[in-house]
């Protein structure tokens, strides 16, 4: 079969099974699941995997809520990956229903090309991608060690084949200073809250001395407990990210000695605690996102040409996107000025725009996979590309 032919074949798999893919966004997106909580979504995604003739691992790298689901038993093998995590009080107003939806189906779809050409297709389940990096343990534990390239799709408010995703890191700080009476009795006092309000503007200073695209951000956790009291403690979380390894490490040392300087001005004792995992900045294949932006055009979608990447924020697929060549396609399912994380974005997940951003992520998903396959040595082409290509 020519791959014309095939092609067509994967956009009506992608619509005869339509009605299923949407029925999983929606009850994802009716029962939102935090990071590493996602016992129902990993049930549902991998069952239905496995009804359609995947071979189903459950609870791999240590994970009780990633899975493996594969369709052949060759290389090369293609990963399409998919997250189901929600955030906090807004549930899935990142669209992550439609990105593990949109990976199943792809799945489906793209055992025909599995049969057609050899290779294998494997969808992984990653947990966690909101909060811990679940991706990234996965990569330390070696699941993308028998793969050889690696794509997933996010929704978002215009059509893209690659992110500017950011490396990063985040920090907890806590000053520790000693309680008084702020009006009879201040002089007693060790104002901790007032350490980490130095720290905010020691950090505003910052930002006028680094690069365009680093970013520095956090928030007050605990502030006190009463206005006339000297707080005595104080927490922040802080969020540091660069547009790779490198300056991260840099910037991090900075930092931190905005926190110091607060903690030897007010005399307030620092403690803090960088997390565990970083994310490490997008590596993008031009390769897979040439072929990816020319399935999505053929499904009638527009790419940008003057945009022709999305975000500055941060994923743990930078993580994966270092070890094997990847990317992290965007899709269109809501309008300019509706932002993620946002009840309205919640809501466009859950829409008819969304829906349709399900089936051509699934769509263009599957036809990438198949322009890979069709062509071994388009593996050869990304590999060296991605052996070397520095971002």
């Amino acid at each position: 079969m020519d791959k014309a032919s095939l092609k067509a074949r994967i956009r009506e798999t992608v619509d005869q099974h339509r009605r299923e893919l949407i029925d999983i966004s929606l009850e994802l997106h009716r029962n939102p699941e935090l990071s590493f909580q996602e016992t129902k979504a990993a049930a549902l995604l991998s069952g239905y995997l496995e009804r359609n003739g995947f071979r189903v691992e459950r609870g791999i790298c240590g994970l009780p809520t990633a899975f493996r689901g594969t369709y052949g038993s060759e290389r090369p093998a293609v990963a399409i990956l998919a997250e189901y995590d929600a955030l906090p009080q807004v549930g899935h107003a990142c669209g992550h229903n439609i990105i593990a939806a949109a990976a199943v189906g792809a799945g489906i779809a793209g055992k025909l090309a599995v049969d057609e050409y050899g290779g294998s297709v494997v969808i992984l389940g990653t947990p966690g991608e909101e909060g811990g990096g679940g991706k990234i343990i996965m990569v330390e534990k070696g699941a993308f060690n028998e793969v050889d390239c690696a794509m997933m799709v996010h929704p978002s408010r215009r059509d893209s084949a690659m992110t500017d995703a950011l490396a990063a890191i985040g920090i907890k700080v806590e000053f520790f200073g000693k309680a008084a009476h702020a009006a009879s009795d201040p002089e007693a006092g060790i104002n901790a809250l007032e350490a980490l309000i130095l720290s905010f503007n020691n950090i505003n200073s910052l930002r006028q001395h680094i690069i365009e695209k680093a970013r520095i951000h956090g928030i007050i956790k605990n502030g006190g407990t009463a206005a006339n009291i000297v707080p005595d403690y104080a927490c922040g979380v802080f969020l540091v990210r660069a547009p790779n390894m490198e300056y991260l490490e840099q910037l991090k040392g900075r930092v931190l000695d905005c926190f110091t300087g607060a903690a030897l001005a007010t005399g307030a004792r620092l403690e803090y605690s960088w997390n565990e995992k970083s994310y490490a900045s997008m590596k993008n294949s031009l390769t897979m996102a040439h072929l990816f932006s020319t399935n999505l055009e053929a499904l009638g979608r527009k790419i940008d040409p003057s945009l022709p990447r999305m975000g500055v924020g941060s994923t743990d697929m930078g993580n994966v996107s270092q070890v094997v060549p990847s990317i992290h396609g965007w899709i269109a399912v809501a309008p300019p000025d509706v932002s993620e994380h946002s009840p309205e974005f919640a809501a466009a997940a859950a829409s008819e725009a969304g829906h349709k951003g399900l089936i051509d992520g699934a769509k263009a998903m599957a036809m990438t996979a198949a322009d890979l396959l069709a062509d071994p040595q388009l593996f050869t082409k990304i590999k060296w590309e991605h052996a070397n290509r520095s971002d």
